[in-house]
């Protein structure tokens, strides 16, 4: 069931920092269409097979952004942010003419005053490479070179990867994601190789002339199911295989204690690569977890089935209102996170930026996604007053899109996307994030 939430309408969002980067997201597969024009990726070989995708929908078409991207940017200028987050669809790029169609679409960005970028792996892999393969590191840094020196003329600000934690967990540990492995700690090189594309990026990008290279990593705080030892433990398992497993290569250079003999080939030498220093570090926040125990039985989640053998169990979050994903509205997360992240990391964590940041929700007039969003928006203007250094905050999602595994079924954007005559309409958050950067002041 969905509660709804109450906006703080009388008081208006705090003031942010001067240079702000305000921003909306989306990614290449879920919303630019045109398969037939590109190479396939693991999406395409995941979605042709029966019961995979809840709706039995594919990517095929999408938003046909590919083909509309000029009325896209239309919406984004109208909107009036300053910054827009795409990918690189790496298998268009590979058939030959996909960077045409992105030189495209950052002279149009330019143009209308949007700062165009982009990430460069958003899930959708070539499907005859693997991440379980190390070369696939390799190759991911000769493809973002080539990216680069078309693109770097105009773009500045660069993200290597985008969650290589849930595109370990849901694609290779649980195979409910492409590419449908079921490999539970299995799954682990895929990370590891994953950490180590991201430092060979950095590498590339940096010899092009980047100066601006961050990555999109999605965190959100572990909560205990209770003070009980054993849901502690688990908590704090939970919390390194998701959080502190992909943040602390990366900060620190190493990774948490009993990792990295898991992990493939020689993990110093690959862990000097991966901590290449970033520029900015970026942070996808959607909700805390609440975890515990293993209570000996499959449990369904999220849309999510987590089973019964995991070494924890994820409960619900009671008292908070829930998204119609089945996700807790709890803002109060995202300034714990941010803060946290401050204290363990000192002065090895670089300024922050929201890289995504949204919900899923019925309808054009989408009062729970204004309540969302503007709850997130104070709490991250909290962790600003905590002395967090938060430098951008970007909306997933511009458009109602392909969601993965869940098909059309779940809208996330700003703007509603009839999917069948592809007609733009945007919503009432539309508007209403409108407002809000127009209170905040200049944004260029």
């Amino acid at each position: 069931m969905i509660q709804r939430m109450a906006t703080d309408a009388d008081h208006p969002i705090p003031r942010f920092p001067a240079g702000f980067l305000w921003g909306v997201s989306t990614s290449a597969h879920q919303i630019e269409g045109a398969a037939d024009e590109r190479e396939l990726s693991v999406w395409d070989a995941f979605t042709a097979e029966p019961g995979r995708v809840k709706d039995g929908s594919t990517a095929a078409v999408a938003c046909d952004h590919y083909h509309r991207h000029r009325e896209d940017v239309a919406l984004l200028a109208g909107l009036g942010v300053n910054a827009y987050r795409f990918s690189v669809s790496w298998p268009r790029v590979r058939s030959g003419k996909g960077l045409d169609f992105y030189d495209r679409l950052v002279d149009d960005l330019c143009a209308a005053g949007v700062r165009p970028v982009p990430t460069l792996f958003h899930w959708d892999l070539p499907a005859d490479l693997d991440w379980l393969d190390r070369d696939t590191a390799a190759r991911f840094a000769e493809y973002v070179a080539l990216v680069a020196d078309r693109l770097g003329d105009r773009v500045t600000k660069w993200i290597t990867l985008n969650e290589p934690a849930e595109h370990t967990l849901l694609g290779h540990a649980l195979g409910v994601h492409a590419p449908g492995r079921h490999l539970l700690f299995d799954a682990l090189p895929a990370a590891h190789h994953q950490l180590l594309a991201h430092g060979l990026a950095v590498r590339a990008l940096r010899a092009s002339g980047a100066t601006d290279i961050g990555i999109a990593n999605s965190h959100g705080p572990t909560w205990a199911a209770s003070a009980e030892a054993a849901d502690v433990e688990a908590a704090d398992f939970y919390d390194v295989l998701l959080n502190r497993l992909f943040a602390d290569p990366l900060l620190l250079g190493r990774y948490p204690e009993g990792i990295g003999e898991l992990m493939p080939g020689d993990v110093e030498a690959d862990l000097e690569v991966i901590a290449e220093p970033l520029d900015w570090y970026g942070v996808n926040y959607y909700a805390p977890t609440r975890v515990g125990a293993p209570q000996g039985a499959e449990i369904e989640f999220g849309g999510v089935t987590m089973p019964a053998e995991l070494p924890f169990s994820v409960r619900e979050i009671e008292g908070h209102p829930v998204t119609d994903f089945g996700w807790p509205v709890a803002p109060e997360g995202l300034t714990e996170l941010l803060t946290g992240f401050r204290d363990r990391y000192g002065d090895r964590l670089p300024p922050v930026v929201i890289t995504e940041n949204g919900c899923s929700y019925p309808g054009v007039d989408d009062q729970e996604r204004i309540a969302y969003l503007d709850g997130h928006l104070r709490a991250l203007h909290r962790a600003v007053e905590a002395g967090v250094d938060v430098r951008g905050y970007f909306v997933w999602s511009l458009l109602d899109n392909f969601e993965w595994a869940e098909g059309y079924a779940r809208r996330f954007g700003l703007v509603h996307v009839d999917f069948d005559t592809l007609e733009r309409t945007p919503k009432a958050s539309y508007r209403w994030y409108r407002e809000v950067l127009r209170a905040q002041g200049p944004t260029a």
